[in-house]
């Protein structure tokens, strides 16, 4: 059981039972990860919803998923059933109780992303993550998250149509994450999601092909940990000075790596790829935090935020 004592923290406004927030398209759409039996929605601080674009997505060509060492390559192709079923349909049947439920929305163009905004604005949602690493395709396919001025802006038109907090998913496929942050804080992002998956490939040595369907796929799970903390790190020297927390996201499979990631600035921490190879891997880091902090004589997770010496 959570004890809200010791690893309870705050993160946007929102009371979370424990640091821990799934992540996007690792748990569907809220109910999905509840059907397992010795998991509950109500164990974690949060729960990020799959990411969501205005109209339905079919998504990429198979293969979607393939098995990296220590990691996973993924393709998946932004594949739900459009904003509006969502909201009318999907966010009705879930438990707001459990947890705090967080939109994930994408766009291909800056419209897009302020009119998935605006439908999720008046639904139970606590928040909304903006996925900018998608491909702008009034720029000829460049993906926002590349390009801290075009992140900016799409953080900006979106802050004008939404009262929910904004959390700024940035991409680690760029040259100064540290500006893209600086720019996306003063653009009005109430947080920052450090980071999104690694562009990488796979092939088939036997075929001479590429594996995945969509050629590249995004590269997460423990191989990317040490480059996930290098980018926290950064980007915390810049955040702090603006009290604007992290999510903080990259390989996060034990309780030390939690620690890990909070000791580097950040106030939650995202479990995604983890969850395929442990379910209740969840369970394991919130004993492995209270544990910690007991052995250390702390009294909360608070006082672990960027506590580097």
């Amino acid at each position: 059981m959570v004890s809200k004592s010791t690893i309870s923290t705050e993160f946007l406004g929102l009371e979370m039972v424990s640091p821990i927030i799934l992540l996007s398209g690792c748990v569907g759409f809220g109910d999905e990860y509840s059907r397992l039996e010795g998991f509950s929605n109500s164990h974690v601080g949060g729960l990020i919803l799959k990411g969501t674009t205005l109209e339905p997505r079919l998504g990429n060509e198979p293969h979607r998923v393939i098995e990296t060492p220590s990691g996973m390559l993924n393709s998946i192709g932004l594949q739900n059933p459009g904003a509006k079923e969502v909201v009318d349909t999907i966010l009705p049947k879930l438990e707001p109780l459990e947890t705090h439920y967080i939109a994930n929305v994408s766009g291909s163009t800056i419209e897009e992303y302020v009119d998935v905004c605006r439908a999720f604005d008046d639904s139970l949602v606590a928040a909304i993550e903006l996925n900018i690493s998608c491909p702008n395709v009034k720029k000829g396919g460049m993906e926002f998250g590349n390009d801290p001025e075009m992140s900016a802006q799409v953080v900006e038109s979106c802050r004008k149509v939404t009262a929910k907090p904004i959390i700024t998913k940035l991409s680690p496929n760029q040259a100064d994450i540290k500006l893209n942050a600086k720019l996306c804080i003063e653009a009005g992002t109430d947080a920052l999601a450090v980071i999104n998956t690694i562009s990488g490939l796979a092939i088939d040595i036997d075929k001479k092909e590429l594996v995945l369907g969509n050629r590249a796929g995004g590269l997460s799970g423990p191989a990317i940990k040490p480059i996930a903390l290098k980018k926290v790190y950064d980007v915390y020297q810049v955040s702090k000075k603006h009290g604007v927390p992290i999510m903080g996201q990259g390989g996060i499979s034990s309780p030390e790596d939690a620690i890990e990631f909070i000791l580097a600035g950040a106030t939650t921490v995202g479990v995604g790829t983890a969850l395929f190879f442990d379910p209740l891997i969840c369970n394991k880091i919130n004993q492995g935090l209270e544990t910690y902090l007991r052995a250390n004589g702390l009294s909360s997770l608070d006082d672990l935020v960027g506590g580097l010496v």
